[in-house]
């Protein structure tokens, strides 16, 4: 995903009160490498804004991890369909390096949204870019192959190569670890 500051900088700029409302509903946590932020099976009720280290969404099927987002610094990194509805996720949250974060509860958002309708458009610009990131994501899996699915995300987050491991990126790009050790051969 894009940013979270990058892409709300103008709107936080434009609204300065915004800001601040932010800065007070947002608690600084610390989680160390291999920590799970959320369980599968439990409604997610925090959305994490990565200062430092990285994380990933992940789920299990028929016994195998399968990665399906990756944030790092300055993005964001929830299980957003547990968060929005309200119910039981499918997904866990992993850190996959040491993660200092700040956190907003699901509840502080709600809270501000009814109390400033106005601040609604951040949220909805917000959940826009989700969207799109997640439009993207399935267009990349359904559309591309395999080595073009690759080329993509050197493209988009090259860091991940140096900061994840091989088996992590492999399950994102739909591959097995064979094929993507072939596709980074060439």
């Amino acid at each position: 995903m894009n940013s979270f500051f990058e892409n709300n900088a103008s709107i936080l700029l434009e609204t300065p009160e915004l800001a601040e409302a932010f800065q007070k509903m947002m608690r600084f946590q610390k989680f160390p490498k291999n920590s799970i932020l959320h369980e599968a099976g439990t409604i997610c009720n925090e959305m994490h804004i990565i200062m430092s280290g990285i994380s990933r969404v992940f789920y299990y099927k028929e016994d195998k991890d399968i990665t399906c987002h990756f944030a790092a610094e300055q993005e964001t990194i929830t299980t957003i369909d547990s968060f929005i509805q309200r119910k039981k996720s499918k997904y866990n949250i992993e850190a996959l390096e040491d993660l200092e974060v700040l956190t907003i509860t699901h509840q502080d958002l709600e809270d501000l949204f009814e109390s400033h309708p106005k601040y609604e458009r951040f949220g909805r610009l917000f959940l826009q870019q989700i969207y799109i990131d997640l439009v993207e994501r399935i267009d990349d899996l359904q559309l591309h192959t395999a080595q073009e699915r690759y080329e993509i995300l050197l493209e988009k987050k090259s860091y991940l190569f140096q900061r994840v491991s091989a088996k992590h990126i492999a399950s994102f790009l739909g591959m097995t670890p064979e094929t993507f050790s072939r596709i980074r051969g060439k």
